[in-house]
């Protein structure tokens, strides 16, 4: 592996700490190194009063602002303290870390002799072709991109490599390079990681930025002069920095979002913007100066009625828009935060198919990149002034060029190579390619070529040749590619349907030339394939290149129905087993080309497969589950059974054996607790034992036995924490890995709770029908792995000779153990070696495998990366500098290649076997059926000849058909099967049934459901007229639709602010004077329930007296200001000279807008009243009530029809009962007397339509007999036609009855039963026989005959009247339908015109809406400043009035203590001088918020300064005199009252400081105000011009439509000559109606000139007489103000002002005194009592001290008393056996000492107590604590 150079300058010798290098740590650098780290440089910091404004005057002020803030940065919290104190210092140019102490290296345990560089990588095949920009150019010929832990420099043209480690050994995030390609940026992921900064070509690490982030990078980017660097994290802080990065300071700092951020860059034109797109998001930031510092201030792009999307490309264009890609492929115009318009092509199609990745600005073009593999080029100018041309929000554009670069190719990002003359990129693909593209599309553009070919995704399976440098790797990319790892060299690549899965070399005993593989795929199918070398095989014609090595598919079969995850051959390499996730093992006979032996059932799906090594006595498979459980089985017996013959493969007879995994990691944790805990007593223990021993040791010396029991009960022992209790997890924890150990014993390595050890399992006695499920096994033995908490052994493969162990880890690691040799128990599993290689994150090591002779270590990771190590070896052997390609077989080039099994959903071997046998067994049965469908044929046959002998037999002998019945309950199972086949016939049609009824009811809501009234034709009786009425359709959307009109302008906030403002106001005080009101009430209620006292009486009767004063006073002056007020009003309504009636000005304006101005609309200079513009919507709301009328008129009109048809009817059914009794009556008269009967009036189809879907089973019979007679033709085409219209005229019309057709009605029935009765009195002669009759009976004959007669000539006339009346009333009704016709056909023509109006008003209302648009929001804009304006002078005016009031109580302060002071009084000056004396007091400040802070804070520092010179400049008056202490002989009230006047004087002059800055501040307001207003109003004026002149436009566009209008010639009066010219194209036709208002309003304007003359002269006459009136008024007034003024001087002796002598009162704040006083003499009284009563209760308190003093005393006179006796007692015994010993005893000395210093000890507090007692006789004594001497102590210890 090449390393950067390690060039020995000063930089590369200068300081540096290792991993945990940091310029910002406390330790100091080396001495011989800080020269070159830092150089001193002066002192740069900010002024206090640095002026923002000017820093943002300039664009070049941020970079000033940069460079003097590099150097003040706040440092870091662990060196604060230190860099406050040091000189702020810069890092030199010329410093650089070294890479050997950056760099991660591999850990090895302490105790292990494994060397660093026991692996070291060789070359990387592996590209992570999805991670975001991971493609960088740093010269011409070097590409820069991320390999897990690794950052690789590829040389493209020689394919070189170069590797830099991370220094976090965590992976890295993301890479950059400068815009000079000097540098090149890696931001790594891990703990607060680093962003190293490397220097190019040299590869020395520059700098190094820390605290960015948390956990990872996700994107860095310099800005465009290289000055700044921008940097964003990941999960979970996701900060945007903005790095000073020379100097390693960050200068900016923000969260960016609360979602994944994708990228971050620079405004290429303005370095203080900045853009982040990301998950769902794209932010718009901007570097802002506020009150507390630069700043980042970020604007969250609002998508509006776009659909949210995540944002993975865009670029910032020059003027500040960005152009952003989105998911569904459409561009994306952003102007501020909004999207100005959304780009797509033509046809709505979309810019790419896919998202769009990347885009690019260069040379004025365009250039995007998406995910479908297409690169475009768009034109910059279209794309910087599109915008929205319709409500859709979509411009359709198309690209200049555009490059497809391949199929399945998703291009992720783009760099352009810079060579000049060329427009070539490198692109990153994410499908797992580099690409080079020629964007130049000229004539001599070259295809894209791929440079570079890698898997794409993580890395599924991989396979080393067992006998040279080959290596083989499949992916879920759907290819399998082949690599010479030792010259560094990929060779061959093959692509299939499905992703690969699995794979493995098949071994030398079955290729002895390793050339065969065995790949397992997604959709279970094993493919084998065999690996030669072309050039040995003869060349055909038409061959062009010949590749190193070819991949030739041998044999295709397809085992499983999922993905395969294992393979394997057993050690002979007679059978191969085959995994999967259908929880099936299946086995192969390798020898009769993979001929399928059989398959066993697992109970769970398989991730692993294991022979037992040549060792085991047995040939085993070992099979592991992902779900816990591990399977046994013996190699399967291979049976030479005929393939037809087998019906299943599963293996009925495999005997298994399982284990079950149970969880004891937490009885481990449990033990090795105990053992931690086992260990912590030993060790107390043996420290309790040396302490006991010291002690004893002490004890012997000073003999002091209480010590040693002391120390023993201080050391109690603590209470044990509960040891862990036992926990299973309940899901159980997956086994990622595993191998033999010995026959019937293994290893195990499982993830989730489990993972941080190796469990040794041994599978359990095998027993026949055995639950797996219920089975619970746990291993017997187990090895701990260091580290591995949370990151588990992933995949395993051991050395040869079994002396290395190569973990791959969960984490992306390669950890290696050294194993003594045979160790299959793994007890040597300690020492290891760690390195971290793939992505920490998503980079797990899916495989790892050493070379056929332990040369070489391979890893493929779940990141994409394959890295080829060297192995480390005590012998190096010369390696070999290229694999060698097997040659290939003797006639391979003519093999046929099977065909392949590409179909996903192609049946597996087992499937395809059982379809087999279940097609066989189906054959089967049909041939049963057959047979029995030919017997029972026969025996119908059989039967059905004995029914026609059953015929031929007499009658009497025949059987009936029911004596053949022999079961009856056949006949009903007969009977219920068919009507179950009837149901199941129904089912199956019920979807024909549902479409067919699906399509009528669509053909009804098409047609019929929207139909209100069909056409119905009435026919006249006697005449050929008929009647129809109109084919109504229900209302039109026009006549429904009322949208709100755009144009119309709203309420402008000043408008409504007066209609609600005042009161809103008024309510707003009303509430906050209720509340004070209930406050005030609550504290009443308060004072109620307590008594009320003396001194409260005092002061309350005191403020009472003052308070009605003080209420008189105020009453007389608020009369005052009413009386002013009033006056004020009514001067103000004073009109002036020029003023005008607001009333004649509203008639004039009326009259102007509405009364007989008829200005041409084709005029030129035609302007639009606002009453008469129209739009879209008014002109929609037009046309609906159009509709409306007409369809009501038509509605009414089909009404009266249909009521006609019914009062036809209505006599048709008269008339048929009237024939009928006329009938009935000439049966009765003689035949030469009859009368012709009528013809009845027949009903036709066209009266009746609805009837036409009335039918019953007679109509369809009918129906039926007429088809039938079409399709037999047997009789002629006039009959033919004959019976169609008969069956046509009224066949369908034919009602049964009791149904609706029944036609008579109450009249008919009535009429029907008067004729039944007439005709039921005739006799009846046929009932008696023939006589002669008599005379009698002639004249009764005669009688009735004149009687039928008549009815017969009265029933002939009715008929005839009603078909007369029902003519003429069909005859009206069509003369008033003809009216409408013409109607109807003008309101057509007019409906024509307002559409095509309608048609053309929508195409001018989105911009006519724009514009009104404008004008109302610049009128409301206008009104809303008008608003603020007012608002500013009415607060102006109430803070001059403010202020006038505040001098008018500085003025009455000053006068008030005039008069207090009297005249001539001594210390007038001095006390006027205390009064006026200026003092700087402090200003009191309320906090709010940042800003206001700060400004308050310069105000007050402002007025500060003012006051402080002010002092100054009376300096010479203060030293005169003091103010501080009252003169001798002056009076102390006074002098109190001219400092608390003092004080009020300041408040009121701070006050009118104030008010006077909020004054200005107003005025400065209204002057920006007036100037706005200035610019809207203009604005408004040049708005509403501009929708006048669109207006008039639309009008002219209106104007050029075509109207039609019918007129008659007596309309017409434009005559030429007495004829109506040709061309009418000058004439006007105007109405009626307005030309008689015209004529009219001539008359009434005369009417109105001399009305108002009259009124002129009145009103003349009128001010004449006020004048007159004014001027005896002004004389009255001056009188009364001479009788007033005589009337003063009389009494007054002057002039005095009545209105001060009315709201003259008390001096208030004389009364405030004294109430104060009168308080202050109370609460003194209180205080007073209260003391006293201290006073005793300490008086009682020192008693009782005393007494207990006394008692103490009595008892230690006492305990002296006994003392004496015992120590004469002693001395007593000592003489005694003083004798018994010769010479002083060590003992006798210590205990005399003692005792002596107890005697003094003892006088000591003797003499202290005195004193205490003598102390406490004396009053206010101090009594302090007794004194503890250290001796009494000690004898308190020891008599302990």
């Amino acid at each position: 592996m090449k390393e950067p150079d390690d060039q020995d300058t000063d930089g590369g010798r200068s300081r540096s700490d290792g991993k945990h290098s940091s310029r910002s740590d406390s330790k100091q650098a080396p001495e011989d190194t800080t020269d070159d780290l830092y150089t001193d440089e002066e002192e740069s910091y900010l002024d206090d009063d640095f002026d923002l404004e000017d820093m943002g005057q300039s664009t070049s002020s941020f970079q000033e602002f940069l460079r003097m803030t590099s150097l003040s940065q706040e440092p870091p919290p662990e060196i604060k303290e230190e860099a406050e104190e040091s000189i702020k210092k810069k890092i030199s140019e010329s410093f650089f870390y070294n890479y050997e102490e950056l760099v991660s290296t591999p850990y090895v345990t302490p105790e292990a002799k494994i060397p660093l560089d026991f692996l070291t990588l060789q070359h990387s095949f592996g590209y992570d072709c999805k991670k975001r920009a991971n493609l960088q150019l740093l010269d011409s010929s070097t590409l820069l991109y991320i390999a897990g832990n690794q950052l690789v420099l590829l040389n493209f043209r020689t394919k070189e490599q170069m590797y830099l480690q991370s220094s976090s050994g965590q992976g890295i995030g993301a890479i950059g390079v400068h815009p000079d390609k000097t540098y090149f940026i890696v931001a790594e992921k891990g703990s607060f990681p680093k962003i190293i900064i490397y220097e190019y070509p040299s590869l020395r690490p520059y700098r190094i930025l820390r605290d960015g982030t948390e956990k990872a990078y996700a994107y860095v980017d310099f800005n465009s002069e290289g000055t700044l660097l921008a940097s964003v994290g990941g999960h979970p802080d996701y900060t945007i920095t903005i790095w000073n990065w020379k100097e390693e300071q960050p200068t900016l700092r923000t969260k960016a979002f609360s979602q994944d951020v994708f990228k971050v860059t620079f405004n290429p034109e303005d370095d203080e913007q900045l853009t982040t797109s990301g998950l769902g998001h794209i932010k718009f930031w901007e570097m802002a100066f506020t009150f507390t510092g630069l700043k980042l201030q970020g604007s969250l792009g609002r998508f509006g009625k776009t659909t949210t999307s995540d944002i993975e490309g865009y670029t910032e264009l020059p003027d500040g828009k960005v152009l952003s890609g989105s998911e569904w492929g459409n561009l994306l115009l952003w102007e501020g935060s909004l999207i100005k318009v959304e780009l797509c092509r033509t046809g709505m199609k979309s810019c790419h198919q896919g998202p769009i990745n990347q885009i690019m600005l260069d040379e004025g073009e365009v250039i995007t990149a998406g995910s479908d593999g297409c690169v475009r080029i768009w034109d910059f100018e279209t794309i910087d002034t599109a915008d929205i041309i319709d409500d859709t929000g979509l411009l359709e554009i198309e690209p200049i060029n555009e490059l497809q670069v391949d199929k399945n190719v998703n291009l992720f990002s783009m760099i352009k190579m810079n060579e000049i003359g060329n427009n070539f990129w490198l692109a990153q693909d994410a499908s797992g390619a580099i690409w080079k593209l020629d964007l130049s599309f000229s004539n001599i553009t070259q295809d894209p070529e791929c440079l570079f070919s890698f898997h794409s995704g993580g890395i599924e399976g991989l396979a080393v040749s067992p006998l040279t440098y080959l290596m083989a790797t499949t992916a879920l990319d759907c290819s399998v590619r082949i690599y010479d790892f030792a010259s560094k060299t990929p060779l061959v690549q093959m692509k299939f349907r499905q992703g690969g899965t699995s794979i493995t070399w098949v071994p030398l005993t079955v290729s002895f030339s390793a050339a065969q593989l065995v790949i397992g795929f997604q959709d279970g199918v094993v493919r084998l394939l065999e690996l030669y070398d072309p050039k040995g095989v003869t060349l055909f014609a038409g061959r062009k290149k010949i590749l190193d090595a070819e991949l030739h598919l041998k044999q295709v079969f397809k085992p499983h129905t999922a993905e395969v995850t294992a393979l394997a051959y057993d050690r002979d390499g007679e059978i191969l087993a085959t995994g999967s996730k259908d929880q099936t093992v299946f086995f192969f006979e390798v020898e009769k080309d993979y001929k399928p032996i059989g398959y066993f059932n697992t109970p769970g799906p398989v991730c692993q497969l294991m022979w037992s090594p040549a060792s085991h006595p047995e040939s085993t498979l070992l099979t592991i589950c992902e779900n816990g459980y591990v399977l046994e089985c013996q190699s399967p017996t291979i049976k030479d059974v005929d393939d037809h013959d087998v019906v299943s493969y599963e293996i009925q007879d495999m005997v298994l054996r399982c284990f079950h995994f149970s969880s004891i990691k937490s009885k481990i944790l449990r033990l090795m607790e105990i053992e931690r805990r086992e260990k912590q007593k030993q060790l107390k223990e043996k420290e309790k034992e040396a302490r006991r021993k010291r002690l004893a040791e002490e004890r012997e010396e000073f003999g002091e036995e209480g010590l040693l029991e002391e120390e023993e009960e201080e050391e109690e022992e603590e209470e044990e924490e509960p040891l862990p209790e036992i926990f299973i997890p309940p899901t159980p924890s997956p086994i990622l890995c595993g191998f033999y150990s010995g026959p019937g014993k293994f290893w195990v390595s499982l993830g989730n709770y489990d993972s941080g050890f190796l469990y040794h399992c041994q599978f359990p006695p095998f027993v026949t029908g055995i639950n797996f499920q219920k089975q619970e096994d746990e291993p017997f033995d187990y090895r701990l792995l260091e580290d591995t908490e949370d990151n588990p052994i992933q995949t395993f493969s051991f050395s040869s000779n079994q002396t290395m162990m190569f973990c791959g880890m969960r984490n992306g690691a390669i950890r290696v153990y050294v194993l003594n040799e045979g160790d299959t128990s793994l007890t040597s599993l300690r020492d290891y070696w760690h390195f971290n290689v793939h992505d920490n994150n998503y980079g797990c090591v899916k495989s790892i495998a050493t070379s056929f002779d332990d040369q070489y270590l391979v890893t493929a990771g779940a990141d994409g990366n394959i890295f080829v190590f060297n192995v480390y070896s005590q012998f190096i052997a010369e390696k070999i500098a290229k694999a060698k390609v097997p040659s290939p077989r003797f006639g391979i080039e003519s093999e046929p290649i099977p065909e392949d099994i590409e179909d996903p959903k192609a049946y597996s071997i087992e499937n395809a076997r059982r379809k087999r046998e279940y097609d066989k067994l189906m054959k089967e049965v049909e041939e049963i059926k057959t047979m029995k469908r030919e017997q029972i044929k026969s025996l119908r046959n059989e039967f059905w000849k004995l029914l026609a002998m059953n015929k031929e037999l007499p009658v009497h002998m025949q059987f009936q058909r029911k004596d053949f019945n022999i079961d009856a309950t056949i006949h009903a199972e007969i009977n219920k099967k068919t009507i179950l086949k009837i149901q199941e016939v129904e089912n199956e049609l019920a979807w024909e049934k549902q479409k067919y009824e699906l399509g009528l009811k669509k053909l009804q809501n098409r047609f019929h459901d929207p139909l209100e009234s069909d056409t119905v034709v009435v026919y006249a009786i006697q005449s050929d007229h008929q009647i129809a009425s109109y084919r109504l359709v229900k209302p039109s959307k026009y006549s429904k639709l009322k949208r709100q009109s755009q144009w119309e302008r709203r309420a402008s906030k000043l408008e409504r602010f007066e209609k609600e403002g005042p009161t809103r106001k008024e309510s707003q005080k009303d509430t906050g004077g209720t509340v004070s009101l209930q406050e005030e009430s609550i504290i009443e209620k308060g004072k109620k329930f307590r008594p009320r006292t003396l001194s409260e009486i005092m002061v309350g009767n005191q403020v009472e007296k003052t308070r009605k004063l003080l209420q008189k006073a105020e009453q007389a002056q608020l009369k005052i200001l009413q009386r002013k007020k009033e006056w004020d009003e009514l001067y103000k309504s004073k009109p002036d000279d020029d003023y005008e009636d607001p009333k004649d000005v509203q008639a004039i304006r009326e009259a102007q807008t509405f009364m007989g101005d008829f200005n041409l609309k084709t005029a030129s200079d035609y302007k639009i009243p606002e009453h008469m513009r129209i739009n879209a919507a008014k002109k929609e709301e037009e046309l609906g009530h159009l509709d409306t009328m007409a369809h009501g008129k038509k509605r009414y009109m089909n009404k009266c029809i249909l009521s006609l048809r019914d009062l036809k009817l209505a006599v048709i059914e008269e008339i048929q009962c009237l024939v009928q009794e006329l009938k009935n009556i000439q049966s009765s008269i003689p035949t030469s007397k009859h009368l012709p009967i009528p013809q009845i009036p027949q009903i036709y189809p066209e009266e009746v339509p609805e009837r036409r879907f009335q039918y019953d089973e007679e109509t369809l019979l009918r129906f039926k007999r007429k088809q039938k007679k079409r399709q037999d033709e047997v009789t002629d085409s006039k009959q033919a036609g004959a019976g169609s219209t008969g069956s046509g005229g009224l066949g369908f019309l034919k009602l049964s009855s009791g149904k609706e057709g029944d036609l008579t009605t109450r009249d008919s029935l009535s009429r029907s039963s008067k004729a039944s009765a007439l005709t039921t009195e005739l006799p009846k002669s046929s009932e008696f026989e023939k006589a002669e009759p008599s005379d009698v009976e002639l004249e009764i004959m005669k009688r009735d005959e004149v009687k039928h007669l008549y009815m017969q000539q009265y029933l002939c006339n009715r008929i005839k009247e009603l078909t007369v009346t029902f003519d003429a009333e069909l005859h009206l009704l069509r003369h008033r339908k003809l009216k409408l016709d013409t109607q109807m056909k003008l309101s057509d023509l007019h409906h024509v015109t307002l559409f095509q109006e309608m048609l053309l008003l929508k195409n001018f209302e989105k911009q006519e809406n724009i514009l009104q648009e404008r004008v109302n929001s610049l009128d409301k804009e206008e009104q809303d400043m008008q608003w603020k304006i007012n608002e500013t002078l009415k607060e102006m005016e109430e803070k001059k009035n403010e202020i006038t009031r505040l001098q008018e109580q500085e003025k009455a302060l000053y006068a008030g203590f005039q008069s207090a002071l009297g005249e001539n009084h001594k210390f007038a000056n001095f006390l006027m001088k205390v009064l006026k004396k200026k003092i700087k007091r402090a200003k009191k400040k309320e906090v709010e918020g940042d800003a206001d802070e700060d400004e308050e804070s310069e105000e007050s520092s402002e007025e500060e300064s003012s006051l402080e010179s002010d002092e100054d400049a009376s300096g010479s008056e203060d030293d005169v005199f003091d103010d501080s202490i009252c003169p001798n002989n002056c009076d102390p009230n006074l002098f109190e009252l001219a400092l608390q006047l003092r004080e009020k004087r300041l408040d009121i002059e701070e006050a009118l400081v104030e008010e006077k800055k909020i004054v200005d501040n107003l005025k400065k307001e209204y002057d920006t105000c007036s100037k706005k207003v200035k610019v809207v109003a203009t604005n408004l004026n040049a708005a509403e011009e501009a929708l006048e002149a669109y207006q008039r436009e639309k009008q002219q566009r209106l104007n050029e439509l075509l109207v039609v209008i019918p007129l008659k010639l007596h309309q017409i009066e434009y005559v030429v000559f007495g004829e109506v010219p040709t061309d009418l194209s000058g004439a006007l036709v105007f109405s009626n109606h307005s030309l008689g208002r015209l004529q009219e309003r001539i008359i009434q304007l005369q009417e109105e000139n001399a009305q108002q003359q009259k009124l002129n002269r009145e009103c003349r006459e009128r001010r004449k007489m006020l004048i007159r009136e004014k001027r005896e008024m002004a004389k009255t007034i001056h009188k009364m103000e001479e009788t007033v003024r005589d009337l003063m001087i009389s009494k007054f002796g002057r002039v005095i002002d009545l209105e001060a002598l009315q709201t003259l009162s008390v001096n208030t704040t004389l009364e405030e005194l004294k109430i104060k006083k009168l308080r202050k003499e109370l609460a003194n009284a209180k205080e007073l009592r209260m003391w006293e009563e201290k006073i005793a209760q300490l008086r009682w308190e020192l008693m009782m001290k005393t007494k207990e003093h006394t008692r103490k005393l009595h008892q230690m006179n006492d305990l002296c008393i006994e003392k004496k006796k015992l120590d004469s007692r002693l001395n007593t015994l000592q003489n005694q056996q003083g004798n018994a010993f010769q010479g002083p005893r060590k003992a006798d000395t210590v205990a005399r000492q003692k005792i002596t210093e107890l005697v003094q000890t003892q006088a000591d507090k003797i003499l202290a107590l005195k004193e205490e007692i003598a102390l406490l006789r004396k009053k206010g004594g101090l009594i302090l604590p007794p004194i503890t001497s250290t001796q009494e102590n000690e004898m308190k210890s020891v008599d302990a």
